[in-house]
């Protein structure tokens, strides 16, 4: 198998992201190399699973930034994969407030030229906020970003009602090969 594409694959802190390894073993078998960055919240949901995911990965799962004076330790990303996607992170990265470290990779991809997809997770109730359509319209606007949700991706369902185990990866990871599929191997 040659791995020539990165997959930047980010989750924040919903249910699914408890499903994460197997979302990267099935981006393993369509030959991405995968590099896992989490929110610090989804970092705490895995930390018995995250020596293991990187492990799995072959590379350190990050969830803060790095210090000016260390090396990048993951190669250059091909694609980022934001999913889930909370509400928080959601307009955190819609309004530009970069504390967190894949909120600040996705946001600084916009002007890398790096695609990225992201598909939200959140419950119907957090929809009726206005901020949140504010912040999908935000995300739609910027060129590279390609936002799953509503028809042909992610549809909220009623508080207490989510199912994890249905949340659509495929979508995502079909998403993450289309961004890369018409690109110049060289990167432009």
């Amino acid at each position: 198998m040659t791995v020539n594409r990165v997959l930047y694959l980010f989750g924040s802190a919903a249910p699914p992201v408890l499903n994460i390894a197997g979302v990267i073993e099935r981006a393993q078998a369509a030959d991405w190399d995968v590099c896992l960055g989490l929110t610090p919240t989804a970092a705490r949901w895995l930390d018995d699973e995250l020596p293991a995911l990187e492990e799995l990965t072959g590379h350190p799962v990050r969830s803060q930034y790095k210090l000016p004076r260390e090396p990048d330790a993951w190669p250059p990303a091909d694609v980022a994969v934001l999913a889930p996607a909370t509400f928080n992170t959601i307009n955190q990265w819609a309004l530009g407030i970069t504390e967190k470290f894949i909120v600040g990779f996705v946001a600084e991809a916009i002007g890398k030229r790096i695609p990225t997809v992201t598909m939200p997770c959140v419950n119907a109730a957090y929809v009726q906020h206005t901020q949140f359509d504010i912040s999908i319209a935000t995300l739609r606007a910027m060129p590279g970003v390609r936002v799953l949700y509503g028809e042909g991706g992610f549809v909220p369902n009623k508080p207490g009602q989510g199912r994890p185990e249905n949340y659509p990866w495929h979508l995502a990871l079909e998403a993450a090969a289309s961004a890369v599929s018409g690109r110049d191997p060289g990167g432009a």
